[in-house]
């Protein structure tokens, strides 16, 4: 072990994770280095989460003014502007502080650009510099999985970033995989007027999500954006026709079938990052994953890992949880031991999902008992005064009647969710939670309605 460092920590990757180990870290009075291979600030503020947030909010709002007919606003002449909608996505991401190391450095992280392999476990090298740490915490994220789809390096293919960038929107986009990310992309475009095709390997959209839930956003997407489903279905290649075309060949019921069309976005899932020589360091890790306890800590006391390179469900809320408490195990003395009890997992279509807690698919694979209470819409004024009648919601409890999960299927499900999402945190009971005074004329009287349902 050497005897001299440059620094207290040193963290791999300034995203979600990374920034909040390198905050925490800093505001604690340690000696902090961030090390950052592409942009500054993560795939979160720069590729995806920011700026698609900006972008859908555009799509949500053109396609409910389409729809305004119904409440008497005059829509014969709209349209819209797709060079000032992706203006106003680079000023979403500016205001944001997109790829800018100004706010590590004014919290006095030293900041160095390059990619980050291990020397020995306490040395790095990011170029032409070797770095030494007493501690690391590896933060690298993920890179898209592009699976082993056969030609995908001579046809074009768009990534999710490289999709929210288009210069317009293209006339038929087809996009390979039904999980969160492609059902949000593929939301985007229908709204937008392109005719979209999702290919999804599972049964159902959205297979981490109870089946009814990818069943209901099927039937939406069918119904109200025109969007084709195709499940359990397997596309082996794509060939590239020409500048504008492309075809999509894919493996359906036993039988090899193909489609036309102008782009295909890749939404195949992410891989971590662990390209990092951690052999040198004496980090156990394999290709999915690096390996980590609940304390965050790798095989090497000294080094911790975090956010998505751990290969475990994540989003931006876990990955910036994950970083903080890295940062205050590897320096405190109390080891805190992860907690994700109550994170909401979410989805961007309209509309919207979130599920917190246990799903009843999760029940029956742990064995757990429970008892549920479904909900549709309707049961609630405000699908009538919204004319929006699309979703429900599920709540579970066990026969103690303590809250387990819960999944919300409606406009604005982010939002109602987050009162279920405190209440699984802090271990509330159903009848607690039907207790709860809630607005009658807004969506989250869909909680007060289920809790109190279930709670008989």
């Amino acid at each position: 072990m050497r005897k001299k460092f440059d620094y207290d920590v040193i963290i791999l990757g300034s995203g979600a994770a990374g920034s909040a180990a390198a905050f925490s870290a800093s505001a604690t009075g340690h000696k902090v280095a961030l090390i950052e291979a592409n942009k500054w600030g993560g795939s979160a503020l720069n590729s995806y989460d920011v700026p698609s947030q900006a972008i859908f909010n555009f799509s949500h709002l053109y396609h409910e003014a389409r729809l305004g007919a119904r409440f008497g606003l005059s829509v014969s002449s709209l349209r819209y502007n797709y060079p000032t909608v992706q203006n106003w996505r680079s000023l979403a991401l500016r205001r944001a502080g997109s790829n800018s190391k100004k706010a590590f450095e004014g919290a006095k992280i030293a900041c160095h650009s390059g990619y980050a392999t291990f020397l020995s476990p306490y040395e790095i090298a990011v170029g032409d510099k070797i770095l030494a740490s007493q501690k690391f915490i590896i933060a690298t994220g993920s890179k898209l999985n592009h699976g082993n789809i056969v030609g995908l390096e001579s046809a074009y293919c768009a990534t999710p970033e490289e999709a929210l960038r288009l210069s317009r929107p293209p006339k038929s986009v087809f996009v390979i995989g039904g999980g969160s990310t492609g059902c949000e992309l593929a939301n985007y475009f229908a709204e937008l007027g392109s005719e979209v095709t999702i290919g999804e390997l599972a049964g159902h959209l959205l297979p981490r999500e109870d089946e009814e839930v990818g069943q209901v956003i099927s039937q939406y997407f069918a119904s109200n954006l025109k969007i084709k489903v195709l499940a359990q279905s397997r596309v082996v290649s794509v060939e590239r026709i020409d500048n504008t075309k492309q075809k999509v060949i894919f493996q359906r019921g036993g039988q090899e079938k193909s489609i036309v069309t102008n782009l295909v976005v890749l939404a195949t899932g992410y891989t971590p990052n662990t390209n990092l020589s951690l052999e040198n360091a004496g980090v156990e890790y394999t290709e999915t994953r690096i390996k980590a306890d609940d304390m965050l800590r790798t095989s090497m006391k000294h080094i911790f890992a975090t956010g998505d390179c751990l290969g475990k469900e994540s989003s931006l809320e876990r990955s910036a949880y994950e970083g903080a408490l890295a940062a205050s195990n590897i320096f405190g003395k109390s080891k805190n031991l992860r907690n994700y009890e109550g994170f909401i997992r979410y989805t961007a279509t309209s509309p919207s999902i979130a599920t917190t807690g246990l799903t009843e698919n999760d029940c029956v694979s742990k064995r757990i008992k429970c008892k549920k209470a479904v909900l549709p819409l309707s049961m609630v004024s405000a699908s009538n005064t919204s004319d929006f009648r699309t979703g429900f919601i599920k709540i579970l409890a066990d026969p103690k009647d303590k809250l387990l999960g819960a999944t919300i299927v409606c406009p604005s499900a982010e939002l109602v969710i987050q009162e279920v999402a405190t209440a699984v945190r802090h271990k509330f009971t159903v009848t607690q939670l039907a207790s709860t005074p809630h607005i009658s004329s807004s969506w989250s009287e869909l909680v007060h309605v289920a809790a109190k349902k279930l709670a008989k």
